[in-house]
């Protein structure tokens, strides 16, 4: 297979072998199309999850959002937070 690239892609290309980043154009495709498929397996397991979050709705499992439950998920992020930078500052001071 050959691939064209367009004047800036070569030029952007060309930079980076200049710089010692690629040896050679086909290491930049390379590169290229193998975080194109990383995105592409993440992209799918967003979507596997978007639809098990779906599906667990549609079963009834959800749990009503409110200004209330909010607060509530605030605070108790906060005290989790408290709790472990007081565990950590008890470690600091026993060493």
């Amino acid at each position: 297979m050959n691939v064209e690239l367009t004047p800036d892609q070569r030029a952007f290309v060309q930079k980076a072998i200049e710089s010692g980043r690629f040896k050679r154009e086909e290491e930049a495709v390379e590169e290229a199309l193998a975080l194109w498929e990383e995105r592409e397996r993440r992209r799918l397991e967003i979507l596997a999850m978007l639809d098990e979050a779906d599906a667990s709705l549609a079963r009834g499992e959800g749990i009503p959002i409110t200004e209330e439950s909010m607060r509530a998920l605030a605070e108790d992020v906060k005290q989790q937070g408290r709790r472990r930078l007081a565990a950590e500052r008890k470690r600091a001071t026993s060493r």
